[in-house]
């Protein structure tokens, strides 16, 4: 191995973060065999609705969560790399209402092109995050693989009644997104050597920001239904919801939030495969505005990693709400739209 040359790690893999999930349509093919509804009556929420993560209530009223979650690096620095895929990985358990108690590391890496030294450097940064999440990584599994792979199985606890699900969602609600968008477009613009520092800060901001205050929001019965925003993008995780709660979701285009450099980036064509794959994965069931650009729908398209949560809840609460998540420190957090009685799908408005 000649240790003259850098090692770029998101060079290393054919993709990164969770651009590299299968799409929403090749997902829906593998598991279309799989019964929708389950014979065990404790499991209160398995794969039907394709929520962030399992739930398992026990005797005494407390549920189980269980999710995992791991992918390639989408920066170079090992340990941003674990702080990012750590983060993503606990967003599940806060995305369903509960709160994480443990974590178990996934480790997959090519030991003949990484020096030992990277690889550590992956594991503390996702410790790094544990750490502030308040849980230990109890253990984990490795394996000797192609490209680098780093994540976390991770269990939760919560409440029953503090379980919240994608398919809750109820006619009249408001819309509430707690990140801004652009995630994949810096990651495409990274990986060309074409994203300034400033706004590489900020990427590393807001996909290490800890999605904990959907806990906080699970205590809140005016909050109906959660799901983070990641591989699938915006209209992807919306359409979820909107199937599962058989509603119509409709998002106003100019109240969406985005990364500074977003709009900039993506009309100079920095763009991922999977938002493309994701396009195609909608059919019909997401309607745009007439007229939009190429470079507007890349956006709305656009796979996010460690994004916000996507929240719906009572109308005359929502502003109420989205101070909540402000002033728990998800600033870029606005109301982008609602959610009617109608066909299952996701509607884009402008004002």
């Amino acid at each position: 191995m000649n240790m003259q040359t850098p090692i770029r790690l998101s060079h290393l893999s054919h993709g990164g973060g969770c651009g590299c999930k299968l799409a929403p349509s090749v997902l829906q093919q593998l598991l279309c065999s799989h019964p929708t509804v389950s014979p065990y009556k404790q499991l209160l929420v398995g794969v039907e609705t394709g929520d962030d993560a399992a739930v398992w209530e026990l005797d005494n009223g407390t549920c189980i969560i269980a999710t995992t979650d791991f992918f390639m690096p989408m920066v170079d620095d090992p340990r941003d790399f674990g702080r990012i895929a750590a983060t993503n990985a606990i967003s599940d358990v806060y995305a369903m209402g509960g709160m994480p108690i443990m974590a178990l590391a996934i480790l997959g890496m090519p030991v003949d092109k990484i020096p030992p030294e990277m690889v550590r450097q992956i594991l503390e940064g996702g410790q790094s995050v544990c750490d502030t999440a308040g849980i230990p990584i109890a253990g984990g599994h490795s394996i000797d693989s192609p490209e680098p792979i780093y994540g976390l199985a991770v269990i939760g606890i919560a409440p029953k009644s503090d379980i919240r699900r994608n398919a809750d969602a109820k006619a009249g609600d408001a819309l509430i997104l707690t990140k801004a968008l652009g995630v994949g477009i810096y990651s495409a613009a990274f990986k060309k050597s074409a994203l300034s520092r400033p706004a590489y800060d900020e990427f590393i901001a807001t996909t290490t920001l800890l999605n904990r205050v959907g806990a906080t929001l699970a205590k809140d019965t005016a909050v109906h239904a959660m799901t983070d925003v990641t591989g699938f993008g915006l209209l992807g995780h919306a359409l979820e919801m909107a199937r599962g709660s058989n509603k119509t979701v409709t998002v106003t285009a100019d109240a969406l939030p985005f990364l500074k450099d977003a709009v900039s980036l993506a009309q100079q064509g920095f763009i991922t495969g999977a938002s493309g794959r994701n396009w195609k994965s909608y059919d019909n069931s997401v309607v745009l505005p007439n007229g939009i650009s190429e470079w507007q729908r890349q956006l709305y398209c656009d796979p996010q990693t460690s994004g916000g949560l996507l929240v719906s809840c009572s109308a005359d609460r929502a502003g109420d709400i989205l101070e909540t998540i402000q002033n728990a420190g998800y600033t870029a957090a606005r109301i982008i739209g609602r959610l009617d009685d109608g066909r299952p799908q996701v509607v884009v408005e402008a004002r």
